[in-house]
């Protein structure tokens, strides 16, 4: 949503020296990528070199990424993206996530002795996939902001599928791991070798398959997809047992990705955008505008700066978890959520010490709600793109969790998005879900693309991560270490990750500087590890020398130049 005159007028009277804040001075010249695998970073960069736009760039990203990561996006599955036009100095959010089936139902995660199903049980069901809307949403950026024709952004991934790829390291780990859906029918056919043992990294991964769904994206666009034969396939995929879903092919062919202003709010000097509701855009937002009302900037990495994150981290989960829904079917109160005098008293509820149990607040305009019961699984990537006339691309992708569902079409896995809503659709009281289920609804996801401007609304940065519920904490940590304590983008995303939520305080507790986390514990917020999946950030800043992109060192991503 558009910036409202009294918070720009804030922004204004706040402005410091430009010594002070990271430089938005210098324009781009070639452009760069940062994805989370260098295979689908150089497709992107290809396309820079070739004339294209961020946009143009951002669908070839896309392609290979499903490709090579397909653990974490792909075809089937979902995105948030924010878009800066360098021309306007606006911020558009795109919101490609999936769809519930019309014949989806609020008891349709709910077990038939009334209690919410297995939390496997579900994701490998025909009923956790919804209608994907990433490449809908691509084709619709692209035909506003593209400079190349669609068919011409797909070589790389076409050639990848066909010729083959060296297996990377964590698809081949995740291959092997953990995840549900690696151990389905489909998975194992596709990851199993001939003498019978699982790809390894380095291995050489073929997909016919995927290169010819591919040839007819880049002839078709989206309806390649959701209409026809891949259409067909995807939903007697869905029906299959067990527990199959009511996805439709009229469910697929209506699927419309949206577009609209982002929600962008002052921060200190400068502006940060995001997609607004159902993202966790808002909800970093929340955080950040907690984060303001403290002195976290005086305290770079030192025990009072990180507990002072950890409790506004607890306050934004709690309401995030209160309220944020799909607002085509619920009240959300984002405009209370970020109220100033709403931010004043929930600021004040930062002691000395941490509360011993947080709830959600009552902003302005909120209705009543259930306590939220979703639990939110993680199968995400995050890529950043600039190109040579300044505009950017900020997105995150997903299938959901770790290869989605398990059940593969035509070369891709489909998602498992749908159980990102909430299985318990009322409370004991009848208060309803914000996140219950509902035919043609959007479940709440956590993705919030970021983009920093300044003061003038020029670029300053881009920022973002997968990893579940915690890319709430991480996109924060990174704004937090990027805006508050000046430090480059790289280090900015290898600062420790630390998700407190509840009584809950997840972390990497041997990131921290000596002393750090033992004097978080005097002040009773002990860390722990483990837990969740971990951050894959990924960034691109302005400097007075150009831009600077980083990947976050937990994964295995680049930034590169189109230089």
């Amino acid at each position: 949503m558009p910036i409202p005159s009294r918070f720009l007028g804030l922004v204004l009277a706040l402005a410091l020296t430009a010594c002070a804040t990271p430089s938005a001075t210098q324009a781009p010249s070639g452009g760069m990528v940062a994805a989370a695998n260098p295979m689908a970073a150089e497709a992107g960069v290809k396309v820079l070199r070739a004339g294209g736009s961020a946009v143009d760039a951002a669908v070839a990203v896309q392609a290979v990424l499903g490709l090579v990561e397909p653990q974490s996006s792909g075809l089937g599955g979902g995105a948030f993206m924010t878009y800066y036009d360098a021309k306007s100095r606006s911020v558009t959010a795109y919101d490609g996530r999936e769809t519930a089936p019309a014949g989806a139902t609020p008891d349709m995660f709910m077990g038939p002795e009334g209690r919410p199903m297995g939390r496997q049980a579900a994701i490998l069901s025909g009923r956790s996939t919804g209608v994907p809307g990433a490449v809908a949403m691509l084709a619709l950026a692209q035909g506003q902001h593209g400079a190349l024709p669609w068919k011409d952004l797909f070589s790389d991934a076409e050639r990848l599928a066909d010729q083959g790829f060296p297996a990377p390291g964590r698809m081949a780990a995740a291959a092997s791991g953990r995840f549900g859906a690696a151990s389905t029918p489909d998975a194992v056919a596709y990851f199993t070798k001939p003498d019978g043992s699982r790809i390894q990294a380095g291995d050489t991964v073929r997909n016919p398959a995927y290169a010819a769904t591919i040839r007819r994206v880049a002839a078709e666009g989206p309806k390649a997809l959701l209409e026809g034969a891949i259409a067909e396939a995807i939903v007697a995929k869905v029906r299959q047992e067990p527990t199959p879903g009511t996805l439709t092919l009229e469910d697929l062919k209506t699927y419309r990705p949206k577009a609209e202003p982002a929600l962008c709010r002052p921060y200190r000097v400068y502006i940060v955008c995001t997609p607004g509701a159902p993202s966790g855009g808002p909800a970093v937002m929340e955080g950040l505008g907690l984060l303001a009302r403290t002195d976290i900037g005086a305290h770079r990495g030192d025990a009072e700066g990180w507990y002072l994150f950890s409790q506004a981290s607890r306050l934004m989960y709690a309401d995030r978890d209160r309220y944020i829904g799909d607002p085509a079917f619920v009240r959300v109160p984002v405009d209370g959520l970020l109220d100033p005098g709403y931010l004043d008293a929930r600021a004040k509820l930062i002691g000395p010490t941490p509360a011993a149990t947080v709830t959600a607040g009552n902003p302005p305009g909120a209705p009543a709600r259930a306590a939220d019961r979703t639990r939110e699984v993680a199968g995400t990537s995050h890529f950043v793109v600039v190109d040579g006339a300044g505009n950017v691309v900020s997105i995150t992708t997903t299938v959901e969790s770790g290869f989605g569902s398990g059940r593969m079409v035509h070369g891709f896995f489909l998602n498992n998005q749908l159980t990102d809503f909430s299985f318990s659709p009322l409370d004991r009281e009848g208060a309803p879900a914000a996140n219950a289920v509902a035919g043609g609804k959007r479940p709440r996801s956590s993705m919030a693309p970021a983009i920093v401007l300044d003061k003038d609304r020029r670029f300053v940065a881009a920022v973002g991560s997968p990893g579940g519920t915690s890319i709430l904490a991480y996109n924060l940590k990174a704004l937090v270490g990027l805006l508050d304590w000046k430090l480059p983008m790289g280090e900015a995303i290898a600062l420790p990750n630390l998700v407190a939520a509840g009584a809950n305080y997840g972390s990497e507790t041997d990131k921290y500087p000596p002393g750090v986390v033992e004097a978080l514990a005097a002040r009773g917020v002990r860390l722990t590890t483990g837990g969740g999946e971990g951050s894959g950030l990924h960034g691109i800043e302005v400097t007075p020398q150009g831009l600077r992109g980083a990947a976050d060192p937990r994964r295995e991503g680049v930034a590169l130049s189109a230089n």
